[in-house]
């Protein structure tokens, strides 16, 4: 939980970055699809007529649909890292820039005071897709929340009960005790294009159902740690308190939900992200249904191809996902995929660049083949992959995304029963790509995370967490080699 409902993570890795631009993303939103037939309001595309452009009328869409978006707001408590009191205050043993900390914690345990919890408060935004009161959200909005209330645009206030929730794709299901609520139809992304009009409802620092339009900028956008959403960039006025909230076509019809924003200062800046609503209406279903989510995987990991390496393949064009590694008694391996191939099509479809495979993979049923398209040392091959399910805390290996690419900026993933045994050790994240802070204070690749701020790491998502609510300072111990040495990193 933080004080707000959104969440900010430096793209690390991103060449910018390591150039030193800071830019950083904001966390805010995801959706879910909805079976009442949209109905349109009578919102027609601007037209040209005797010289003059008719701008869309926003204010129908807000009249008809605005009830249906709630401002979610949550209470909860999170821990704070144990602290030393000193005569010239406290020090944070965590920190090992704090020359006080070293000293106290091996000298003066009677100044150690423990760890306790404070209180934490966020906001957020959300739609209602059906009368009886499920609602669609972000995750990050109501993450570790102890108490969730929605407030509708009639003043009302429920305590909802969060269903369940996917972090992977930041997606939540909400459910208030109502019924005959006001609903928002969702639409079909695949039916929106770049230039095409959309709006966006929600509470931007708490501001209550404020409007803003824009246009659709691009489509299909991949960012860093969110592998399974091809999010949709608009230029949207999208702040902290957005998070969760819908993205609308001129029928009214949620397309997205506002999830993310790309700036320097941790407000607006031209460049907002939505969650495509098919995306999250796959994890909704799956939330109300089975209460957890389950994904498929094939076991590679990937890299995009560039104009040099298509050259090098001999392909006519750069695209397609370049497989550099197939993971030992993986779905690919028992399929004869080798490092080297590059897949060009799934089921079909083409793979135009390497972040439009995890989210298809991911989205197939565990179990179901899947028919890949490669190319092979200058021919296409057609191969058949049985996919499996993946585990969750496999969530960087498959698709060859970094699973904590923000302020710490690493890529990880954990051993294999292999690696395991070679390095004697059952815990720990294997380092697969280091970048920004992480880079610069010494990580390598081939490192393993044995452990962050003296708390040992058994999962991805934990390290993901453990950096999330991390101060300015972290000290990671790593094992290189035969060493084990601790390295105290920035994150600034």
């Amino acid at each position: 939980m933080k004080t707000q409902a959104t969440r900010i993570s430096t793209l690390a890795l991103a060449v910018a970055l390591a150039a030193g631009g800071g830019f950083a993303l904001v966390r805010d939103g995801v959706g879910n699809a909805h079976a009442e037939q949209a109905q349109t309001a009578n919102m027609s595309a601007p037209a040209v007529a005797n010289g003059m452009v008719v701008m869309p009328d926003f204010g129908s869409i807000v009249k008809r649909y605005g009830p249906a978006v709630v401002n979610i707001s949550t209470e909860g408590t999170v821990k704070t890292s144990a602290r030393i009191a000193t005569p010239f205050g406290n020090a944070d043993p965590s920190d090992p820039d704090d020359p006080l900390s070293q000293f106290f914690r091996r000298f003066g345990p009677q100044f150690q005071m423990p760890e306790g919890e404070r209180p934490s408060r966020g906001q957020g935004s959300g739609f209602i897709v059906s009368k009886d009161g499920i609602i669609l959200t972000n995750a990050h909005v109501v993450a570790d929340a102890e108490t969730v209330t929605v407030k509708l645009t009639d003043k009302r206030e429920f305590t909802a009960k969060v269903i369940g929730l996917d972090k992977p794709t930041d997606v939540a299901v909400l459910k208030i005790e109502a019924d005959n609520l006001p609903t928002v139809p969702l639409g079909d992304p695949a039916s929106t294009s770049v230039g095409d009009w959309v709006m966006a409802i929600g509470a931007p620092f708490g501001f209550e159902n404020s409007v803003t339009a824009g246009i659709i900028s691009a489509k299909s956008r991949s960012l860093p740690s969110e592998g399974y959403v091809p999010f949709i960039q608009t230029d949207v006025a999208i702040n902290p308190g957005n998070s969760g909230g819908p993205l609308l076509n001129l029928n009214g019809e949620v397309v997205g939900i506002n999830s993310q924003i790309y700036s320097r200062s941790g407000g607006y800046q031209g460049l907002s992200f939505a969650i495509p609503i098919d995306v999250a209406a796959q994890i909704k279903d799956q939330l109300l249904e089975h209460g957890r989510v389950s994904r498929s995987r094939l076991g590679v990991v990937i890299q995009g191809v560039n104009q040099e390496l298509a050259l090098s393949f001999g392909l006519d064009k750069p695209s397609g996902a370049l497989v550099s590694k197939v993971e030992t008694d993986s779905p690919a391996a028992r399929a004869g995929l080798e490092p080297g191939d590059v897949i060009l099509k799934l089921d079909g479809e083409a793979i135009d660049e390497s972040a439009d495979l995890p989210p298809r993979v991911a989205a197939l049923k565990p179990g179901s083949e899947a028919k890949l398209e490669v190319w092979r040392k200058g021919e296409r091959q057609n191969i058949t992959v049985t996919v499996e399910e993946r585990d969750a805390q496999l969530a960087a290996a498959d698709a060859g995304q970094p699973a904590e690419q923000g302020r710490l900026g690493v890529a990880v993933r954990p051993l294999n029963a292999e690696e395991q045994k070679q390095l004697a050790s059952e815990n720990g994240l294997l380092v697969l790509e280091s970048g920004g802070a992480a880079a610069r204070a010494g990580i390598r690749q081939g490192d393993l995370i044995l452990a962050l701020n003296g708390k040992p790491i058994e999962s991805v998502d934990q390290l993901k967490d453990l950096v999330r609510d991390a101060g300015k300072h972290v000290a990671i111990l790593v094992q290189r080699k035969d060493a084990r040495i601790f390295i105290p990193i920035e994150l600034g």
